[in-house]
C-alpha cells in the first residue's frame, strides 16, 4: 500500500503547529516560575547537589521509605527550603540546593541521619558548581547548536538548493523546539531539570533528523530527474526546457517517501531499542538523556516524512 502524504498535509501541518504552540506555552509558563524556559539544572545556575544512601539499602533491609514530606522539614529548618528532593529508589536522596559551604551542608547532614537514619558514607556525592560556569555551559552549547544549524544550510544548499536547506531547517527547528516543549512540561509537572546532557541530546538529534530529510530529498531529487527524462522523452527535445515546471510535485515526494519509508522506519526502530534500553536500566544520570533522545528521534522521523517533505513540494508547486 502506498502512502499519499501530501493530499493530507495540512492535518501533518495542522498537528506539528500545535504542538510546537504547546510546548512554546509550557516553556512561557517555565520562563515565569524559573526564569528560563526549562527548568535549569545544577549545570546551568549553579549550586550544590548531595545524593545520600540509607546504610540499610545495601543489605536490603530497609524497613520503610525515605519520607520526602520529613527531609522537607529537615531542609526548610535548615533556611534551605526552596532546594529541590528528589527520592531515587526509596532509600537514596537527591538535594539540589545553593551553593552551600563545608559547615551548612555538615550540619544538612546530621540533621538528615539523626531524623532518618545513617547514611552509607562509600555512597555519598556531593556536586559544586559556580553560576559562571553554568553560564559558560549554556552559551557554549547554544553557540554548538547555532553553528550545527548554520553548516546544515551550507550543505544542504550545496548539495541540493537553498528551499532544500529552508524547509530542512524548518523541520529541525520543529523537532527541538517539541523536544524542548515536552521537558518544559516534565519540568512543571515532575520537576525534571535539564542539565549540559540535555543540549549534547539536542546536537544528536539535528544530525539524526537531517540525516533522515537528506535520504528523503535525495530521492525526491532522483525521482524529479527520472520524471523529467520521461517527460522529455514524449515531448520531444525541443521542449525538454519546459519539462521542470510541469512535473507533479507532489506525486514525486509521495513516491520519494515510498521508496524511502521502510528505510526510515528500520533505521529509527534499531536505534530505539538501545535507548529505552539505556531508559529503563542506565540509571538516574542516564535516563533523561535517553529520553530527549527518543522523543527527538521520533520526531525527526515524522518531520522528515511529514513535514519537511510535504513542504517542499507545496512550495515547488507554486
Amino acid at each position: 500500500m502506498k502512502l499519499s502524504i501530501t493530499k493530507q498535509r495540512r492535518i501533518w501541518w495542522l498537528i506539528s503547529a500545535l504542538s510546537v504552540l504547546g510546548g512554546l506555552l509550557a516553556m512561557a509558563i517555565s520562563l515565569t516560575q524559573y526564569n528560563a524556559p526549562l527548568r535549569p539544572g545544577l549545570d546551568f545556575i549553579g549550586g550544590t547537589r548531595l545524593q545520600l544512601t540509607l546504610d540499610c539499602a545495601a543489605s536490603q533491609s530497609c524497613q520503610e521509605p525515605i519520607p520526602s514530606t520529613q527531609v522537607r522539614e529537615i531542609l526548610t529548618a535548615q533556611e534551605l527550603g526552596d532546594s529541590s528532593v528528589q527520592i531515587i529508589e526509596d532509600y537514596t536522596i537527591s538535594i539540589r540546593s545553593k551553593t552551600l559551604p563545608v559547615e551548612q551542608r555538615t550540619a544538612l547532614q546530621q540533621a538528615l541521619s539523626e531524623t532518618i537514619g545513617s547514611f552509607d558514607p562509600e555512597t555519598l556525592q556531593i556536586d559544586t558548581v559556580g553560576p559562571t560556569i553554568g553560564r559558560e555551559l549554556f552559551v557554549a552549547g547554544s553557540l554548538a547548536l547555532i553553528v550545527a544549524f548554520f553548516g546544515i544550510i551550507v550543505y544542504l544548499s550545496i548539495r541540493f538548493k537553498f528551499d532544500y536547506a529552508f524547509f530542512a531547517i524548518l523541520a529541525l527547528f520543529h523537532d527541538v523546539l517539541i523536544t524542548a516543549g515536552v521537558f518544559a512540561i516534565l519540568g512543571l509537572v515532575a520537576g525534571v531539570e535539564v542539565d549540559s546532557l540535555f543540549l549534547v541530546a539536542l546536537l544528536t538529534i539535528t544530525g539524526f533528523s537531517v540525516n533522515d530529510t537528506v535520504v528523503i530529498y535525495d530521492r525526491v531529487r532522483e525521482v524529479s530527474k527520472q520524471r523529467a527524462a520521461e517527460l522529455a522523452d514524449q515531448k520531444g527535445e525541443n521542449e525538454s526546457v519546459e519539462t521542470t515546471s510541469k512535473l507533479n510535485m507532489g506525486a514525486i515526494v509521495d513516491d520519494a517517501v515510498n521508496q524511502t519509508l521502510g528505510r526510515s522506519i528500520n533505521t529509527t526502530v534499531t536505534t530505539l531499542l538501545p535507548l529505552v534500553a539505556i531508559f529503563i536500566f542506565g540509571g538516574e544520570t542516564l535516563k533523561y538523556f535517553s529520553l530527549a533522545l527518543i522523543i527527538g528521534f521520533i520526531l525527526g522521523a515524522y518531520s522528515s516524512i511529514f513535514l519537511a517533505s510535504t513542504l517542499l513540494a507545496w512550495w515547488r508547486e507554486r
